[in-house]
């Protein structure tokens, strides 16, 4: 089939890519030049795995193409819209500004029989109000909401683990399926539904895994009040199968450029809606989240006496996880830059986030390797997941520090393994 997607950001260009691996011709637009330059090259904008690889693969096959021009999308049947939709600049409702665009750019080049595909997260009731103005061309609407984890969003999106189909035709849910034709004939567990129903499921997924973290990390703030261990806590309420162990790892709390301004979003919709009660506990989600940014930053205070003024201070890690250079709304970015306010001489390393860190923290100090990192360091703060980072072998960089002080934010170290090896360990919930 013949694809169009409106906006090659992190999630557009990598649906693009991927259909267009499964056999699409595709069209990927965005009004952003230099992104559509570096895509047109074969090159990612953005680091994740796999991606690289799949616009090399289709790089020159003419099976995928860029372009600034949403005219390109003309002889397309099915148009994808991926773009963002942040939090607003004076409020936590969602930004649909973007969305808005890209329709009204799109509805020149429609034609009777095409589906308009929404893909972006949006505030429930957001695809009836669209509706209308696409129907108008003849065109037809559908909402399939995507459910990319970045670092895996190449294999979540050839190999989805659920399809949701928000129609209002059998036509629509014909065409979605010969897009994601693969996947129904692999078996997918697929969902077909109305407009609110498909915009409610991600921004539920997104709330529940939301306050799942939370919650673990409002146990570990109890754990550390009482001598208790949240881990062994996890591990063992994580073996009731109605509980599950997934996402009840405690540490610095969540970030990225989707659970925390979706849950915002929510609870803002929820509001508009005149049932804010029924969302009002994502508040404290959020608040216990931003609390564990601080929870790291009072740890170090503590263990360097009292103040880190002038302390050479190592944090690993800048992106809100691992396998991403994104920094929005990151834990990991936000403790660095905590820390450097109470004037320490933050040194920070991180794989692949440093560049977008650069752009938006200049004031931080930064180091090539983990080992320029911990040079000097007076304590060593742990805080994006890295490999490298959680492989550290405390005894083999016990002489690169001149104080022997880690704070694990993530509780993925061997905490007897440090403390062995002559380090003063400090988790989050372990005492």
């Amino acid at each position: 089939m013949k694809l169009s997607v409106i906006g090659c950001g992190y999630l557009g260009a990598v649906h693009a890519a991927a259909m267009a691996s499964l056999g699409h011709e595709v069209v990927g637009i965005d009004v952003d030049q230099a992104k559509i330059d570096a895509l047109a090259e074969g090159r990612a904008p953005f680091f994740e795995p796999g991606l690289p690889e799949l616009l090399t693969e289709t790089h020159g096959s003419g099976q995928l193409v860029f372009s600034t021009d949403v005219a390109a999308a003309a002889d397309c049947q099915v148009h994808f819209i991926a773009v963002g939709t942040p939090q607003q600049v004076d409020g936590p409702g969602a930004d649909l500004r973007f969305v808005n665009a890209a329709v009204d750019s799109l509805l020149p080049h429609l034609k009777p029989g095409d589906l308009v595909v929404g893909k972006s997260t949006v505030p429930v009731g957001t695809a009836d109000s669209l509706a209308p103005r696409i129907e108008a061309t003849g065109a037809e609407l559908a909402w399939n909401p995507e459910f990319l984890r970045e670092g895996f969003a190449v294999k979540d999106t050839i190999e989805p683990d659920r399809l949701v189909y928000g129609v209002r035709s059998e036509r629509a849910r014909n065409l979605l399926d010969q897009v994601y034709s693969t996947a129904v004939a692999a078996g997918t567990p697929l969902v077909v539904t109305d407009y609110p129903t498909a915009e409610l499921v991600k921004t539920a997924a997104n709330a529940f895994l939301a306050t799942k973290i939370s919650f673990i990390n409002a146990m570990a703030e109890l754990a550390e009040t009482t001598g208790a261990d949240v881990t062994q806590l996890a591990d063992a309420i994580g073996y009731d199968k109605r509980i599950g162990r997934k996402f009840l790892n405690a540490g610095v709390g969540f970030g990225g450029g989707c659970l925390p301004k979706d849950i915002r979003a929510f609870r803002a919709r929820a509001e508009e809606l005149g049932r804010g009660e029924s969302l009002a506990f994502l508040r404290e989600i959020d608040e216990i989240n931003l609390r564990c940014r601080q929870r790291v930053i009072t740890l170090a205070t503590e263990l360097l006496g009292g103040s880190v003024y002038q302390r050479r201070i190592a944090v690993l890690g800048l992106a809100f996880k691992p396998n991403s250079d994104d920094i929005r709304d990151s834990p990991a970015a936000d403790v660095a830059v905590g820390l450097n306010g109470l004037g320490a001489e933050v040194v920070a390393y991180d794989p692949e986030a440093i560049e977008n860190a650069r752009r938006t923290h200049p004031q931080l100090t930064y180091a090539a390797s983990t080992k320029e990192a911990l040079a000097d360091a007076e304590a060593v703060v742990l805080v994006t997941e890295w490999d490298e980072f959680k492989q550290l072998d405390p005894t083999a960089v016990a002489d690169q520090v001149s104080q022997r002080v880690i704070i694990d934010g993530r509780n993925v170290l061997d905490r007897e393994a440090w403390r062995a090896a002559g380090w003063r360990y400090a988790g989050l919930g372990r005492s």
